[in-house]
């Protein structure tokens, strides 16, 4: 689905983000994952050739909240595989802060990250894709964008403007023939998810009417599914992934 195609994934080493990097090499994409550390980045592509996974894919890690270093290994990618047709901005952290006791050094670094940087990565790659002709940016946002969650403000605060930013984004690169979409997850069985006991999940799988947590390849299917050509009308959106996940 994504043959001849060039990927940007930044958050690419764990969970979610390593899951669409996995999905993309295997239906043909050029894949750039991105981390916070060389050291992740190194050992998920490792991963990858432990379990079989082909295709060409490459690890930056760069500030995400540098424009500088942004463009600079965005062009890299461009250099390296041709060209940048898919970003999928999907670095960040969560918050369970409550407003007490936040302190707002790390209520601004939840913003930073979550919200600065999904506009940073966004620029650099419009501005490519724009020059070649068109292209795709596919955003996280989480089910909390539409329901918020009872502490730690910042995080759904950041994905209400996630949410935001790729309905306008939409809006204006459309002359450009770049789509802009996210996809909103629920609960879904990363590391952090996996390691909480059992009394505390059960709880959480009665508010979901599939009766099950998301798999990291339920969310990754639904970012093929928009970065191809099949959603090549589909802009502007927030999908849910999330099994009608109630509050």
């Amino acid at each position: 689905m994504l043959k001849e195609k060039t990927a940007i994934v930044t958050g690419g080493t764990r969970g979610i983000g390593y899951a669409i990097v996995k999905k993309f090499l295997e239906n043909g994409a050029k894949v750039a994952l991105l981390g916070s550390r060389q050291e992740t980045v190194d050992k998920a592509i490792a991963k990858l050739k432990e379990e079989g996974v082909q295709g060409e894919v490459i690890g930056f890690c760069p500030d995400l909240n540098l424009p500088e270093a942004v463009a600079e290994t965005f062009e890299k990618v461009k250099e390296t595989f041709g060209s940048l047709d898919i970003l999928v901005n999907n670095a960040g952290v969560s918050a369970r802060d409550s407003i007490y006791n936040y302190k707002p050094e790390d209520f601004k670094k939840t913003i930073d990250l979550n919200v600065n940087a999904v506009f940073v990565c966004a620029q650099a790659a419009a501005k490519i894709m724009k020059e070649q002709g068109g292209g795709v940016i596919l955003n996280t946002s989480s089910m909390v964008s539409l329901y918020g969650q009872p502490s730690g403000s910042a995080y759904p605060a950041s994905k209400f403007a996630v949410n935001g930013f790729t309905k306008s984004l939409a809006r204006e690169l459309g002359k450009d023939n770049i789509r802009v979409n996210a996809v909103a997850p629920g609960i879904t069985k990363t590391d952090m998810v996996a390691a909480l006991p059992e009394e505390l999940i059960k709880p959480l799988i009665a508010t979901i009417p599939l009766g099950r947590v998301g798999e990291p390849e339920d969310v990754a299917n639904a970012f093929l599914f928009l970065a191809s050509d099949m959603a090549s009308y589909v802009t502007g959106e927030i999908l849910s992934v999330d099994g009608a996940a109630m509050t």
